[in-house]
């Protein structure tokens, strides 16, 4: 069963209240951040029409809504163009560009000093922008990210309660599906890495933003419910890139003495204590082995996935940068 979010509220301390109160629908020319949502979608009309009612109705209003449309076949297009003017509709040529590419195309078009990353099948409660703008605010300026608690269809009750989950606490990456970030270190990180194409891409950004010196907040009493299944997605799409890019991640920002000791206790960790191993920050790697069982041709897959991996090995050296701060952690789950 979902945690409502009022079971799951922290105490605000005087400079969140503080901020609430000054920023509560007030505008950019009062003092306030702007705020620009970057939604991607691609094929899924009713999650996007509930998403933007959801954005409709905050209690402080987005500056701008931005929507990069994967050239959906769904009626998407026509929906947001007839019913949502205030939305700045961007649609691509065609549907082979990947999530990575579409969201930094949304992030550059943004002009406010915050960027909320959203999912297209995402719905944001009421008072998001209001808590979550506030609760940056009462952080120092090197909290680049906040990123917020997420309740998807399956999630099991142990996770929900897990120390790890229901705390404040900086991390070593972020929630890609409901997430606001100061858009000039997004840009200083230059973005996604469009050649991750989907999966893995906010943990390889989140080492770029920690090599700044910036940190991750999570923020557990803003709770966002999220229309995709709890854990890994299943198939051979995403069993392809989540290994591939778990290499490149490795390969880009894990420092070499600690990139065997992960592969042994990711396999040891999941096989041997999936539930105490799972925490939020590697919710993606979550039921990584039965994906693996579970699709046809898994283990081949995973061959294939490797191999790449390794071919593309002189361009992520090229870029390799290992994270040595203080909240990067190694993503098991």
């Amino acid at each position: 069963m979902p945690v409502t979010q009022e079971s799951n509220q922290a105490p605000q301390s005087a400079r969140e209240v503080d901020a609430r109160e000054r920023w509560l629908n007030s505008s950019p020319l009062r003092g306030r951040h702007g705020v620009t949502a970057v939604m991607t979608s691609f094929n899924k009309c009713d999650f996007v029409r509930k998403n933007l009612d959801a954005l409709r109705g905050q209690s402080v209003k987005f500056d701008a809504i931005v929507v990069v449309d994967n050239a959906s076949s769904d009626g998407t297009i026509e929906m947001i163009t007839s019913g949502y003017p205030e939305v700045t509709l961007i649609v691509m040529p065609h549907s082979r560009y990947g999530a990575c590419e579409t969201f930094n195309i949304g992030f550059a078009s943004a002009r406010t000093d915050l960027i909320a990353i959203l999912d297209d099948d995402v719905e944001l409660p009421a008072e998001w922008v209001e808590k979550m703008v506030a609760r940056l605010d009462a952080d120092p300026a090197s909290t680049a990210m906040i990123s917020s608690h997420v309740w998807e269809p399956g999630t099991p009750d142990w996770y929900m309660t897990h120390p790890d989950v229901v705390r404040e606490r900086y991390m070593a990456t972020f929630r890609g599906c409901a997430t606001l970030a100061r858009r000039d270190v997004l840009e200083r990180c230059g973005w996604y890495d469009a050649d991750f194409f989907i999966y893995g891409n906010e943990r390889d950004l989140s080492a770029r933003v920690l090599n700044l010196g910036c940190r991750i907040l999570q923020y557990p009493s803003v709770i966002v419910k999220h229309g995709t299944p709890f854990g890994m997605k299943h198939g051979k799409r995403s069993l392809y890139y989540h290994v591939r890019n778990l290499w490149w991640y490795l390969f880009k920002h894990v420092p070499w003495s600690q990139v065997a000791r992960f592969l042994a206790m990711f396999v040891w960790r999941s096989v041997a204590s999936k539930k105490t191993a799972a925490v939020s920050d590697a919710v993606g790697t979550i039921g990584f082995f039965s994906t693996v069982k579970e699709t046809p041709g898994g283990f081949w897959v995973v061959l294939k996935a490797t191999f790449d991996a390794f071919a593309g090995l002189p361009r992520c050296l090229r870029k390799r940068a290992p994270c040595t701060a203080a909240d990067f952690s190694l993503p098991i789950g």
